[in-house]
């Protein structure tokens, strides 16, 4: 595909044109607008969340990525446009709908119970039980398993699931969230850049997970402003600026040098968007 194909130009009516994907999207905004008051915080954004592909989407503070994650996990409905899940228009009223539909979306804050254990944590409200009601209880050998597992799916093998989860350091809890949602069926599977600062060795563990759950066919939307660590995964590239869709590129339209010129953003982009073209 060439930078051309991928970037977005404007139709006739305005909206952007979007480059082919080759699977159908788990998840798609369209021409998304979000307003607060008479400011856009989203205008007219377009991405494709596509299964076993990890997206990320890049931009400065204030760019709208905190924006589509709202939208696509049900805390903000959209203004203008249309969200759709299989290909179906849907408007989600609160983030329980949009997890009924398999978005999970993995917040900087990191929900977890610190004074409660790893298993405990990772199951928290969905335990397995044994025996029949009224003798039913928690099988605690099947939830250590089972959380265990899960765990060393995503790249924390050996992990004591018996501390509490206060112990963790961030990049393991992010791990603990991501091994969560794909264990229970996530499909769409968003990670928000965690909001704590990470030394390298734990956004390498943060990394690991987002490749895990990608090779366990989940369709990934890595929001992150580190253009370095974004290519080290990432499939395709969606860049935000002013709310705006600046650029959509793939791994093969964009280097991580290229990658990180293009987050500088103003008329940095448009030069390096043409210096790219003339190269391809």
């Amino acid at each position: 595909m060439s930078v051309q194909e991928a970037l977005p130009f404007p139709e006739p009516d305005g909206a952007p044109v979007l480059p082919p994907v080759s699977a159908a999207p788990a998840l798609e905004l369209r021409g998304v607008t979000v307003r607060y008051g008479q400011v856009p915080a989203l205008d007219r954004a377009s991405l494709r969340l596509v299964p076993g592909t990890v997206t990320c989407l890049l931009g400065e503070n204030g760019a709208g990525k905190s924006t589509v994650v709202q939208v696509v996990s049900g805390v903000r409905r959209h203004d203008e446009g249309e969200l759709l899940v299989d290909g179906r228009p849907v408007r989600f009223r609160r983030p329980r709908q949009a997890r009924a539909r398999g978005i999970a979306t993995i917040w900087q804050d990191l929900a977890v119970v610190p004074l409660m254990t790893v298993w405990r944590n990772f199951w928290l409200g969905d335990e397995p039980t044994r025996g029949v009601w009224p003798f039913r209880r928690i099988d605690l050998d099947a939830a250590r398993e089972g959380a265990a597992r899960a765990l060393e799916r995503v790249g924390l093998p050996g992990l004591n699931v018996n501390q509490p989860a206060a112990a963790l350091q961030q990049g393991q809890r992010h791990s603990l969230a991501v091994a969560r949602a794909v264990h229970f069926g996530a499909r769409v599977l968003v990670v928000d850049e965690p909001a704590a600062p990470l030394t390298v060795a734990q956004h390498a563990l943060v990394l690991r997970t987002v490749v895990a759950a990608r090779d366990a066919g989940v369709a990934v939307l890595f929001v992150t402003s580190m253009p370095s660590y974004a290519h080290l995964v990432g499939d395709r590239f969606v860049l935000l600026a002013g709310g705006r869709v600046a650029a959509d590129l793939t791994r093969e339209d964009v280097d991580v040098e290229g990658l990180t010129q293009l987050m500088s953003g103003g008329e940095a982009l448009a030069t390096l968007t043409a210096e790219l073209r003339r190269g391809r």
